[in-house]
């Protein structure tokens, strides 16, 4: 097999988006061409934090992940989904991990990421109070990744895995969101079937959003 002519050069340029501050290149015709070639190869994402910049693959998929961090006792069985880490608990985690200049911008995104607390319902049996009713259950999380828009502060995607209603036998959902308006959906029957899709995606970050769509999940 013909080794790929390119490929050196856009090693180079690779390396050249790794070292650059801001994730640039030169603006001539042969750097935009080797763009081409790595954004068709999904090696490289438009830079959420520095417009114009890239960002690549490799160097997101040295980032952390960030879900409730016993996700994997609910999984197994060991908690009920009520006593998961809090939503705004998990995005603390994620600000945290930004360089401090990044931390404001991110904290914008919070109510668009985190959502509203969760309320639980209560009305007085004799002189105690008995929860009656509770929002559905929602579980945030955040990968490296791009989608249509680039990703939150630090090239991430944010996303859930939600029952639709708040009936024990409810359907649920799984969302994967960039910045804007970019959204992946997959529904399933079940919380379990919901949780592994959640770990599915979290374990084959960073990627596109439209890769995505291998997974069952279709693009809005």
């Amino acid at each position: 097999m013909p080794q790929n002519p390119h490929a050196e050069f856009d090693l180079n340029v690779l390396e050249m988006i790794e070292h650059s501050p801001v994730g640039a290149v030169p603006f001539t015709p042969t750097y935009q061409d080797a763009l081409k070639r790595l954004y068709a190869a999904h090696q490289i994402y438009a830079d959420a934090d520095h417009k114009g910049g890239h960002v690549t693959a490799r160097s997101l998929a040295k980032k952390p992940h960030f879900h409730a961090h016993n996700l994997e006792a609910l999984i197994a069985g060991k908690i009920a989904a009520a006593e998961l880490e809090s939503n705004n608990s998990i995005f603390d985690r994620y600000v945290q991990s930004l360089p401090a200049a990044a931390r404001g911008r991110a904290e914008s995104f919070r109510l668009l990421a985190a959502g509203k607390v969760a309320h639980h319902r209560a009305k007085a049996v004799g002189d105690e109070k008995v929860i009656v009713a509770h929002d559905p259950i929602h579980t945030h999380f955040l990968v490296p990744g791009a989608g249509p828009n680039p990703g939150l502060p630090g090239n991430y995607l944010h996303g859930s895995a939600a029952q639709l209603r708040a009936a024990a036998d409810s359907p649920w959902s799984v969302h994967v969101h960039d910045s804007d308006d970019g959204d992946a959906l997959i529904e399933v029957a079940t919380m379990a079937e919901a949780l592994g899709k959640m770990v599915e995606v979290m374990e084959c970050a960073p990627f596109l959003m439209e890769e995505l769509e291998a997974l069952g999940f279709t693009l809005k």
